[in-house]
């Protein structure tokens, strides 16, 4: 597509973006009608497009201002009345992040595969054949994690357990956090390298805590306990990291009509947006295994804990931002 041509078949548009403008910005937000706020906002996105590809053809600067202009007043029309930074965060990980981890599921569905099925499979082979975790976990901590699920950690919530619990709420961050930057991370490697964490650690966590169910009794119940809560935040953050890394990866291997520096700004952003919300999962998960997991009080209620929180996780992922359907009334009407 040459200049010309681009600008012939945007033009319509680029006015129709500038006649929305000038309409909402000389109204108070309670007069806006939804409708034209969808319409502006696709229009935004749409030129937001527009501006980076003059951009990165050199198609002129003043083509390139005029949409800069578009884009500047179309940002400040939307967003003249957000919230506080730490209000926007919030909204963010309440609505935007689940709405935009639907948007992309099918990298979340490729993700979810890739941990979950060598995890079960894992898991399965860890309860016939326990000595195999010794090659992942090592002897000597294998043993470890089985004495210490052999009883309860704590019998009280004494200076001790504040001690040693906030010591390891650290490390849990620590560590699951490395966990996921490498999965997101490593998809800048065509997704090579998020394929392998997400199986690697599918592996070796199956094979471990099979090698834990296969001891039975008070270890596998104090085991199972304790896993139930946290990991319903923990694992599922670890396959959105994964998800993260593969829609990084799509815009290098499948950039589309866009050039692969376009492809990377638009689908970088939404991968970083799915890493840093994982990310947020991944605290939330390790404030749970630092303080609630190891509570000296009866599995039962750790388990009702636990699903609740799986409950919870699959309602806020699966709805949370979901659009309210638009019904038309016989009288044409429009009823929300």
């Amino acid at each position: 597509m040459n200049r010309e041509r681009f600008i012939r078949e945007r033009r319509q548009d680029w006015g129709r973006f500038e006649q929305l403008l000038g309409v909402l910005q000389n109204l108070p937000e309670r007069q806006w009608r939804s409708l034209q706020v969808a319409e502006l906002a696709r229009l935004y996105r749409s030129i937001c497009y527009d501006l980076s590809l003059v951009q990165s053809r050199e198609w002129g600067s003043r083509l390139e201002e005029y949409l800069n202009d578009l884009v500047a007043g179309g940002h400040n029309c939307l967003y003249r009345t957000r919230p506080a930074s730490v209000a926007l965060a919030l909204e963010f990980i309440a609505i935007g992040f689940p709405r935009l981890l639907r948007q992309r599921w099918r990298a979340f569905a490729l993700s979810a595969a890739l941990f979950v099925i060598p995890f079960v499979v894992a898991t399965i082979i860890g309860i016939v054949r326990p000595d195999l975790a010794v090659l992942v976990a090592g002897e000597q901590e294998l043993q470890e994690s089985l004495k210490s699920f052999s009883s309860e950690l704590y019998t009280a919530t004494d200076e001790r357990y504040t001690g040693e619990r906030s010591f390891m709420f650290g490390f849990y961050v620590n560590n699951n956090t490395g966990i996921a930057f490498q999965a997101f991370s490593l998809g800048a490697l065509a997704g090579v390298g998020t394929c392998y964490v997400l199986l690697s650690n599918g592996i070796s966590i199956g094979l471990v805590q099979g090698a834990v169910l296969a001891k039975g009794g008070a270890t596998a119940v104090n085991f199972t306990s304790f896993v139930i809560t946290h990991g319903s935040l923990e694992l599922t953050a670890i396959v959105i990291s994964g998800a993260a890394g593969f829609v990084l990866a799509q815009s290098l291997l499948l950039p589309g009509e866009r050039t692969r520096l376009e492809s990377l700004r638009y689908h970088g952003r939404e991968s970083l947006l799915l890493a840093l919300g994982s990310g947020v999962m991944l605290v939330g998960a390790a404030v749970l295994e630092g303080y609630f997991s190891p509570l000296p009080i009866a599995p039962l209620f750790k388990y009702l804990a636990g699903a609740v929180a799986w409950l919870l996780v699959g309602l806020w992922l699966g709805l949370a931002g979901r659009e309210r359907p638009v019904i038309v009334d016989s009288a044409g009407g429009v009823q929300s």
